[in-house]
């Protein structure tokens, strides 16, 4: 079964307004965005300047949980599906860090005390079946999105890659008839 997260928000200080107050501060003029007041009159007139910003977000979707069942063990079981990851930074940058659900956030599947590790690939391309091997709990920077808006139901379709395989030796040590269970939890970070 996969879990998925939306994503661990970071909220970054707003570098441009930063820039802004420091270049006001410089000049001795006032500063380039004010209010102004009407006058008393039959008509009076003021304005007010308006500002918005967001904050960085990411959203993770379109994941489906994964099955190998009755695998032949003579040869590795693979699993590759595309996904959907949005960042809504300049770049469309994101970070993405696997967990499992094993000891320390190992990637292993369990029965009791039956236990089978398995592997974890991102690619940042969809349709792929290798990619980039993640370590638990350790981010995979410096990746970028094509996701046209959080779920991109316009656009791509999918953006990403997620590979998940058990070796062969790993199946073989496992005990017939027995199904292994665990989560991977996806964290996606905006950069």
């Amino acid at each position: 079964m996969m879990a998925t997260n939306i994503g661990k928000i970071s909220i970054t200080v707003r570098r441009a307004a930063y820039l802004c107050a420091a270049a006001g501060a410089l000049t001795a003029g006032p500063p380039a965005f004010s209010s102004t007041q009407g006058t008393l009159g039959a008509t009076s007139t003021g304005s007010v300047s308006i500002t918005a910003s967001v904050a960085n977000r990411a959203q993770i979707t379109g994941l489906t949980d994964i099955s190998f069942a009755a695998v032949d063990p003579a040869t590795a079981a693979t699993s590759s599906q595309s996904d959907c990851v949005w960042s809504n930074t300049a770049t469309k940058g994101y970070s993405i860090t696997a967990t499992g659900s094993g000891t320390s956030g190992a990637f292993t599947l369990a029965n009791g005390s039956l236990t089978v590790p398995y592997s974890v690939q991102w690619a940042a391309s969809t349709g792929q079946t290798s990619g980039s091997a993640l370590t638990a709990g350790t981010a995979l920077g410096g990746l970028t999105t094509t996701a046209a808006n959080p779920t991109c139901s316009t656009g791509a379709a999918t953006t990403s890659s997620l590979i998940v395989s058990i070796s062969a030796p790993n199946l073989q040590g496992m005990e017939a008839g027995v199904s292994y269970t665990g989560t991977l939890t996806l964290l996606v970070t905006p950069q």
